[in-house]
């Protein structure tokens, strides 16, 4: 399995997410600089955290409007497995290839630190390794983390299914506790949550390195054990 880590100015867990694919998965990953990327012939796209040119307007927006989320929809629409972390999940909100929008933290402060998700849903590419409510523990590290969406969006997200994970005590006013949602069709994955940082237990967690496993696992079983 090939994995495409895309690299923005500002970007900063690009490194933690190429090692999560490579080293931790055993998986290959190039680091692609946004200018250049040409995501033809990757198996999954990964988004990574940081402050995409330095949150100005609002965080991942600038980067959202970038010439890569051409591609990034049409690869979506091909049902390539798309996962954006922290600021990636910003820059998929941004750029509409999920539902609602980012908020400053309640406390107005940036927070660094594990919390325990709760799986919602484990009925997805990136969490079949999961149990259904199945407690993880996951680190944060952010200032703009408060998800929000209306009552509409929120009712339709809870109807198909499309929220995955959420927070056990939710650090950040984050709208009926969310961490992370997919779209609708079920391969872009968004959460706030660093499951890059928590994929070996020197790390203080491993329950990361399960959402890496399970997309490789439904990429063998669509394009390995049928060949």
């Amino acid at each position: 399995m090939k994995f495409a880590v895309i690299v923005f100015p500002g970007s900063n867990c690009d490194r933690d997410m190429y090692y999560a694919a490579k080293d931790a998965l055993g998986e290959e990953a190039d680091m692609l600089w946004y200018q250049e990327a040409n995501l033809e012939g990757y198996d999954a796209i990964l988004i990574p955290g940081g402050f995409s040119y330095g949150d100005y307007l609002r965080s991942g927006a600038i980067a959202s409007t970038s010439d890569i989320v051409v591609q990034l929809r049409e690869q979506a629409d091909k049902g390539v497995p798309i996962l954006g972390v922290c600021n990636g999940f910003q820059i998929l909100l941004e750029s509409g290839l999920l539902p609602g929008a980012m908020l400053r933290n309640k406390n107005l402060k940036f927070m660094c630190h594990f919390e325990n998700l709760i799986v919602e849903n484990n009925d997805t590419l990136f969490t079949s390794k999961y149990e259904k409510d199945e407690v993880v523990s996951i680190p944060i590290a952010h200032h703009d983390g408060n998800y929000y969406c209306d009552e509409e969006t929120l009712a339709r997200l809870k109807e198909n299914n499309q929220i995955v994970f959420t927070y056990e005590n939710n650090p950040n006013g984050s709208v009926a506790d969310i961490a992370g949602i997919i779209n609708e069709q079920g391969n872009v994955l968004g959460m706030m949550p660093h499951p890059e940082r928590a994929v070996e237990a020197i790390l203080n967690s491993d329950d990361g390195l399960k959402l890496f496993q399970s997309m490789l696992e439904n990429w063998r079983e669509r394009y390995v054990a049928g060949a």
